[in-house]
């Protein structure tokens, strides 16, 4: 049987294909599940993506530090390349991240099976470890196992969270750099020009540098492989690849830069986060742990597990455990085994989110495994081929299956908003921001009383959340509670008072509530705060309006439609303001730019064939009054309009006489229309 470089090219290649039907297979239910949590500000309300041309402001958005694309220029160019593609359509988003994970499977793939084909490094005083040995004369075992590592890592269900939730491709993205950096270098090691393949892997490590902090330890672990399997120590890896570690090294420069300029994560990651080091480093203990247990059974999986914080009450039998572990990574590191490697693997890929760096808007997190997965599938792959030979691959290959379809059903769980929030509470009811988010599901889902539950169990939780009590109130103006509304925005205003959206609606209320001085300062405030915020503009041009100011409400409405054109309601209310002015030309062109907008704004029409009459051109105004009444035939005005003018100018009795019947059975109590109607009939 041929084992030539075509053989294993040709091998290599059924191992892609099957390993690409395999995570289809896994994420094939995953492609309609919606936009979640983190996806609204990243992708939804993310300007810089919108406009792939602009490429200066795709590769550094002028975000908030908190979004997860911020200070990560290649995450934020993969979320431009697929709303140029497709838009806000959720499948392409899913596909892309699907291929970045199979990708990082086949760079898994790849190093494994170059590394457990690697002749063993001596090591002066104890014999090299069986795990590291080959079996003689057996590439295709070797490729079979790496095949089924490969296939373990890609198809467990923990992988979901950084696969299925869209942001979290920042995740993945950053592994699969990391792979790709490791995999090239071992590449290199077995190259007789190796020149090509280190440019590569340096190459792979910028990028990953500009997808997420994460891969600042692909140069770290690097090195412990050269001195692990190939140089046998770091002084030898020094002298033999010199160059190649300086450029490594040197791309931690880069990752520096978008670090300092996301400002800690927009305060949400770093020491001034609000958790202490000691607090932290506990739960991270206590995280940790429940990740290896996820690993080996996992289950339950939860989504968000909320800001928790673990004291040492509860952490100090992990703390003692992540001890003793990291004493035998230590000492196998010391003796060059590979389990020192896996060890390593595991402790540095977790060290940036879970060391003593709080990260406070997640104190727990599953996609921050991605990487680290790796680490306890490849110990579980190297002891089911020390203890199974060359029967290792079909353990391993009948836990991916098992992996795989555990999967499937855990995609099943992201459904829909509600269903993946409603399974977040269940799992973890302590978690506000889950009943937070499980609220507006139910919302958006029509169900405002089940909201309201929600929001209030969120507030049991955490009472000095100004986005719940904003939330609330906007569920208790949707069941017709306005003075509940009002006291919520007034507290929300309170905790945080620079939100335009909350000053805008509370001064809707207000303004509903005939307190229109009081509306205007919030509307005012809201135009300040955010004066891109089109919606404000249009509300603070609707109380200027009301208030006798029809050419700074025109200001206001021009800019609502500049920053909106689309919108049909802005361009009525700037013809309403040109109209209030007597500039009736102007306001016609308005009129009519809102019906071609939205051909079904029957108001628009009325309004035109208003300004019409008052520029003389009847005709053209009874054509709109009609229109409007095409539109919405229980539609008043333009119905007494023209019966009016029927009957007092176009001495047309017998339509007016039509319309005015109309108008006295909607109005029977209407004598103006009484007396037009007798009128018309000849009484």
């Amino acid at each position: 049987m041929s084992t030539g470089p075509g053989s294993g090219a040709v091998r290599g290649g059924i191992v892609a294909v099957a390993l690409g039907c395999a995570a289809l297979a896994a994420w094939s239910n995953s492609f309609g599940v919606p936009f979640l949590l983190d996806d609204g500000p990243a992708i939804l309300l993310n300007p810089s993506i919108r406009r792939l041309s602009a490429l200066a402001d795709v590769l550094r958005p002028e975000l908030d530090g908190g979004v997860t694309a911020a200070g990560r220029p290649l995450v934020n160019l993969s979320l431009a390349l697929n709303h140029a593609a497709g838009g806000l359509a959720p499948a392409g988003y899913h596909a892309f991240n699907l291929a970045v994970h199979l990708a990082a499977a086949l760079a898994l793939f790849g190093l494994a099976g170059r590394t457990v084909g690697l002749p063993p490094v001596p090591a002066s005083g104890h014999r090299p470890d069986p795990a590291r040995r080959p079996d003689p004369g057996s590439p295709g075992a070797d490729m079979a196992w790496a095949a089924a590592l490969a296939a373990l890592w890609m198809l467990h269900p923990l992988q979901t969270a950084a696969v299925t939730y869209i942001v979290q491709r920042a995740e993945a993205l950053a592994g699969l750099w990391v792979l790709l950096t490791l995999h090239a270098f071992a590449r290199a090691a077995g190259a007789a020009r190796p020149r090509r393949w280190l440019a590569v892997s340096v190459l792979a490590a910028l990028a990953g540098m500009a997808s997420k902090e994460t891969a600042a330890v692909g140069p770290v672990l690097v090195l412990l492989y050269d001195r692990t399997f190939v140089a046998g120590s770091f002084a030898g890896a020094w002298r033999a690849r010199r160059g190649y570690y300086v450029a490594l090294a040197g791309t931690w420069a880069l990752l520096a830069f978008l670090v300092a300029a996301t400002g800690g994560r927009g305060g949400t990651a770093g020491f001034g986060a609000g958790l202490s080091v000691g607090e932290y480093f506990l739960t991270q203990c206590a995280a940790v742990v429940h990740y290896l247990r996820l690993a080996a059974w996992p289950s339950p999986l939860v989504f968000d597990y909320g800001t928790a914080t673990v004291g040492l009450d509860e952490a100090w039998w992990r703390l003692l455990l992540l001890a003793g572990l990291g004493f035998a990574t230590a000492r196998a590191l010391v003796r060059r085994s590979p389990w020192g490697f896996v060890g390593a693997w595991f402790f540095l890929t977790l060290a940036p989110s879970s060391s003593i760096v709080p990260v406070a808007s997640q104190t727990m997190a599953e996609h921050r495994m991605y990487l680290a997965l790796a680490a306890p599938v490849a110990a579980v792959a190297l002891g089911l081929r020390a203890w199974l030979g060359s029967r290792a691959p079909w353990a391993l290959g009948a836990l991916a299956l098992a992996a795989g379809a555990a999967t499937f059903a855990r995609n099943s769980d992201y459904a829909t908003a509600r269903r993946i929030w409603s399974d977040t509470v269940a799992k973890r009811p302590g978690n506000a921001r889950a009943h937070h988010n499980l609220a507006l599901a139910e919302l958006a889902d029509g169900r405002p009383e089940a909201a309201e539950r929600h929001l209030r169990d969120a507030l049991a939780r955490a009472p000095r959340s100004p986005e719940s009590l904003y939330n609330l109130a906007l569920v208790l103006t949707r069941l017709g509670r306005p003075a509940e509304a009002i006291a919520r925005y007034r507290e929300s205003l309170a905790l945080d008072p620079a939100q335009a959206a909350a000053h805008n609606n509370l001064g809707n209320l207000l303004f509903a509530a005939g307190r229109g001085e009081e509306a205007g300062r919030h509307f005012a405030e809201a135009v300040r705060l955010q004066p891109e915020f089109a919606g404000a503009r249009n509300s603070y041009g609707n109380w200027l309006l009301e208030a006798g100011r029809p050419a700074e409400a025109l200001a206001q409405f021009g800019e609502a439609f500049r920053q909106e054109p689309g919108s049909a309601e802005y361009r009525f209310n700037a013809g309403n303001a040109c109209a209030a002015l007597g500039r009736f030309e102007e306001a016609a062109g308005h009129f009519r730019e809102a019906a071609r907008i939205d051909p079904a704004h029957a108001e628009a029409r009325n309004n035109l064939g208003n300004v019409l009459l008052e520029l003389g051109r009847l005709p053209e105004a009874l054509a709109a009054f009609e229109a409007a009444l095409r539109l919405r035939a229980d539609y008043f005005e333009p119905r007494r309009t023209l019966a009016l003018l029927y009957l007092l100018h176009l001495n047309r009795p017998a339509e007016a006489r039509a319309h005015l019947e109309v108008l006295a059975r909607a109005r029977p109590g209407d004598r103006e229309i009484a007396e037009a109607l007798a009128r018309a009939a000849g009484r």
